[in-house]
């Protein structure tokens, strides 16, 4: 969709708008008054079939009775009447609208056959619309609010993108009292027209907006959401919550806006393949977002942590720590301008430890200003900024003795110019968060929420949001997504796969598996298939011992379990007894695969498999017996550069295996991004191909080998 139709969308000059009027409990006359209320300089069109006049704006009975024709039309009106109001702005030629409207797609069958309606009035006179059942947009360049909510005050740089109307409509007081404040805003309902990936591509492009937060529950084209969100986050960041991976969480988003859910752990990988965040609460959606929204990037991971007390210190050490921070010990040289400032017995280490003293100039400034300008952190994390909030806590226990005192005169007297210290990361080009236990009443926290520095009520709160700062800056340096080269389709394995095909077989034998891999350069060990016990001897012999015998045939999907593996086999006649062995496992007779026995101790999977909504997706994880135990898995959407695949190899829990261990070299990780990249590239070659399981992927040495493979086709 080409960037200047959302453009234009969230820029409209005249607003027409069904279903508001004079009664202030109906919601079309809510989202009515915000447009009105909220500074808004187009026109403004109400219509209205009985109504002569509505909100002191006069009325039109139908939109082919407007005295000209409007750019955004809004619906707020039942169901049952829209499609006609619908398709009457359709004939004057409006060319955008917002259906708040709903009983569509998330209404079941019924709603499901009106939305269809719908879509193919906006196609017939060419409209684009967000919704059904949404809650509009904002724009606070023009001061467009269509929400239910007002939205006054200063536009923020965060942007939101919404598949839930009351993270629109809803927060505004919440977000008040944190200081956080929307520039754009986008509701998007049901998506039957405009969807979440025209939004993101809308505010990656707007130079206002600085961090995107998204709520997801449901993305419907995958691929394009990846590529649009992989221009994006290299020069922009993007956080996101998506909800929809549990049953209860699908089963609601479905009921909530007709989306259909996705699996979580796909949902994670396609984030980290995009460069997204991912957070898991609609606090951390707003308040980090407004962190990265806010805050100069950050250039690494070392933090100065400042504080008045030494549990939120501690507190924030350890958060950081467990995340990706680094909270180094300060030099000599800055101990030593630091000390004179702070109480004789205040650690100055880092964290900077000011126990309780209250010149905030001190502990807000000056210290700040030495720490940031030392060369040795990247960020800052202070806890403990108060005044007023502080006093207006203790007074009840000071005004007996400071009987002609008042509070107000107190109050008034801590209030005073803080420039200087809210200044602090911006003047320093250094990202800093803030913790305080006092809202927005304490003039600190005031300060600095509305000087675009962000202030959490907890100690942890504020170290998340610098690491996810930090994790940004991995974003950041991994650049721009690498293309890959085009692999031709190799002969044999074509062979293979129509062979199969003719066969009206689901599934390739381990032979062919195998040999389709090696055709593409995947490590395979040397192999023989036999069909008679001398074959098998003599096999064993030619590759040498010790050698591997199982079953190999395509109806046989999981051998080990059934006693049709024999590993470390050490003589001819040990191979020919394990061919009887496995003829009386498998209840038949099979073919027997005799295999060079890959000596290596360190087991992983890696595979494809295929999903209704993401498509094929690559799978990277700890294998062999020890696979479902350990859950140590990782994905991907294929295809991969060896880029993406070396990062994903780095999402793995159990990063000690891939390294020197206990004797065994460190696993040659370019040889493992390869194969990685090789076979997820193998479904565009082979579209037959649906599924690939190589487990385990067994390192010998410190090359990969995939010591046993299947593939599922079409």
């Amino acid at each position: 969709m080409p960037k200047i139709f959302f453009h234009a969308f969230m820029n409209p000059s005249s607003v027409a708008i069904v279903g508001a009027s004079n009664n202030p409990m109906k919601m079309g006359t809510m989202h009515a008054l915000s447009i009105l209320k909220d500074g808004f300089q187009g026109k403004f069109f109400p219509v209205h079939p009985t109504e002569e006049m509505v909100l002191g704006h006069k009325a039109y009975k139908s939109p082919l009775d407007l005295p000209e024709v409007p750019d955004l039309a809004m619906f707020v009106l039942p169901a049952r009447y829209l499609l006609k109001v619908f398709d009457e702005f359709g004939r004057i030629g409006t060319k955008y609208a917002i259906v708040i409207t709903a009983g569509f797609k998330e209404a079941g069958d019924a709603g499901i056959a009106l939305e269809s309606e719908l879509k193919a009035l906006a196609e017939k006179h060419h409209i684009r619309f967000v919704g059904p059942n949404c809650m509009g947009i904002v724009n606070r360049d023009i001061n467009l609010n269509t929400s239910v909510s007002p939205i006054t005050g200063p536009a923020g740089p965060l942007g939101l993108i919404s598949q839930s109307g009351t993270y629109v409509a809803q927060t505004v007081d919440y977000l008040k009292k944190r200081g956080i404040r929307l520039g754009k805003a986008v509701s998007l309902g049901n998506e039957a027209d405009v969807n979440i990936i025209d939004a993101l591509e809308y505010m990656g492009a707007d130079p206002n907006t600085t961090a995107i937060a998204m709520y997801i529950e449901a993305v419907r084209d995958v691929r394009r959401f990846l590529a649009a969100a992989r221009k994006i986050t290299p020069h922009k960041p993007v956080i996101a919550q998506y909800i929809g991976g549990s049953e209860a969480g699908g089963r609601a988003g479905l009921s909530h806006t007709g989306a259909m859910a996705g699996k979580d752990f796909l949902y994670d990988g396609l984030f980290r393949q995009a460069g997204i965040i991912r957070v898991h609460s609609v606090e951390d959606l707003y308040g980090i977002g407004w962190a990265l929204a806010t805050q100069p990037r950050i250039r690494g991971n070392r933090i100065g942590i400042i504080t008045n007390s030494g549990g939120p210190g501690s507190a924030i050490a350890d958060t950081l720590d467990s995340l990706g921070g680094d909270v180094p010990l300060f030099s000599q040289e800055l101990k030593n301008k630091i000390k004179p400032l702070i109480p004789e017995h205040a650690p100055c280490g880092n964290p900077v430890d000011l126990t309780f003293a209250l010149d905030m100039d001190v502990m807000t400034r000056d210290i700040p200003d030495l720490v940031m300008n030392s060369g040795e952190v990247d960020g800052i994390i202070m806890h403990g900024a108060m005044s007023t909030g502080w006093i207006k806590t203790v007074f009840p226990h000071l005004k007996d003795l400071m009987p002609e005192t008042r509070l107000e005169d107190l109050v008034g007297k801590m209030t005073k110019d803080i420039t200087e210290s809210v200044r602090m990361p911006f003047k320093n080009h250094m990202p800093m968060t803030v913790s305080a236990f006092f809202d927005r009443s304490d003039h600190y926290t005031k300060a600095y929420e509305d000087n675009n520095v962000p202030v959490f009520d907890a100690p942890e709160k504020a170290a998340r949001a610098m690491a996810t700062l930090i994790k940004y800056k991995g974003v950041q340096d991994r650049g721009p997504a690498e293309l890959f080269s085009e692999i031709p389709a190799n002969d044999h394995a074509v062979e293979i796969l129509a062979r199969a095909a003719a066969e009206g077989r689901k599934s390739l034998d381990e032979v062919e598996a195998k040999q389709i891999l090696a055709a593409y350069g995947v490590p395979v060990p040397v192999e023989r298939l036999c069909y008679t016990a001398d074959q098998v001897a003599q096999a064993a012999a030619d590759i040498g011992f010790p050698v591997v015998i199982k079953a190999c045939d395509p109806a046989i999907l999981h051998k080990t379990d059934q006693g049709l593996v024999h590993v470390n086999i050490r003589d001819a006649r040990a191979a020919a007894a394990c061919f009887d062995a496995v003829l009386q496992a498998a209840g038949r007779s099979v073919p027997v695969l005799v295999a060079q026995m890959i000596q290596g101790q360190r087991e992983f999977l890696a595979g494809i498999t295929w999903d209704a909504l993401f498509g094929h997706c690559v799978a990277f994880g700890v294998g062999g017996i020890f696979t479902e135990a350990l859950n140590d898995i990782t994905y991907r959407v294929a295809p991969l550069s060896t880029a993406d695949a070396r990062e994903m190899i780095s999402d793995l829990r159990s990063q000690k295996l891939l390294a020197a261990y206990r004797g065994m070299p460190a696993m040659d990780l370019e040889a493992l991004a390869e194969i990685l990249s090789v076979i997820s590239r193998l479904p565009l070659i082979h579209p037959e191909i649906r599924e690939i399981d190589i487990n385990p992927l067994l390192c010998a040495g410190t090359v990969p080998v995939a010591v046993d493979a299947l593939i599922v086709i079409r």
